[in-house]
């Protein structure tokens, strides 16, 4: 993989011109022309109060809920959607309804569970209307809440469902389809791209060479390297 394939995770320039003293931490939630340095939340909990009051992209005006994340705060595992669907949105939850009954037993199959061993967060925080994909000036205006919860919860293994969590942590343009199953190093943290659960839905099929069934390499080398990691292996 090229450079020109890739970015740098925290290659925050605009955020790290500015020193974080010159700026309002009030104004982060509301103009997008506003940074969030690295290390602007002490708590995930700081970071949902300024979500839920966040009008940095149009999102901000549409949404029922913020949907920060759900799991271990500690978690091996960070697991990155693309944004919330209706049901998120009502909840404040994310990956519910039929995708994230899935994704649970998706986890289940290798012994991991969505409270204890992952965290599960979006690139956007606010449902993009009829879960389009969200703009990038949607997802700019919000990957630092992307970057902070990375920080925060410093997860060994970051899972991308699908090209718009792809494209924004590691500036791949290429299709899930051609590099899912992949290992990926980057700022001493591993990172694969997976099919969104959604993906798999559309696609029922367990034959050999389908999605579910790429699918299934794909977590147990999830749970083979996490063991590693670990020490177990």
């Amino acid at each position: 993989m090229t450079a020109e394939n890739q970015i740098d995770l925290f290659n925050l320039s605009t955020a790290l011109d500015a020193s974080p003293l010159s700026i309002d931490p009030e104004q982060i939630p509301i103009d997008a022309k506003v940074p969030i340095p690295i290390g602007t939340y002490a708590t995930m909990d700081a970071m949902k109060a300024h979500c839920n009051h966040c009008y940095r992209c149009e999102l901000g005006h549409t949404r029922t809920n913020a949907v920060v994340g759900e799991g271990n705060l500690s978690a091996d595992i960070m697991i990155v959607g693309e944004g919330p669907g209706q049901t998120e949105d009502a909840t404040g939850r994310p990956f519910v309804g039929r995708s994230g009954e899935l994704l649970d037993k998706i986890l289940a199959a290798v012994r991991l569970t969505r409270d204890q061993d992952v965290f599960i967060c979006n690139v956007v925080k606010c449902r993009p209307p009829e879960n389009r994909d969200p703009k990038p000036a949607e997802a700019a205006a919000c990957k630092g809440y992307l970057l902070e919860q990375i920080r925060l919860v410093d997860p060994k293994i970051i899972l991308l469902t699908g090209k718009v969590a792809l494209l924004n942590l590691l500036g791949i343009k290429q299709g899930i389809t051609k590099v899912r199953g992949q290992w990926i190093e980057q700022d001493g943290r591993l990172y694969m791209p997976i099919f969104h659960p959604a993906y798999l839905l559309r696609n029922q099929s367990r034959e050999v060479g389908q999605p579910k069934w790429l699918m299934w390499q794909d977590v147990q080398s999830v749970r083979a390297k996490l063991d590693e990691l670990r020490g177990l292996g």
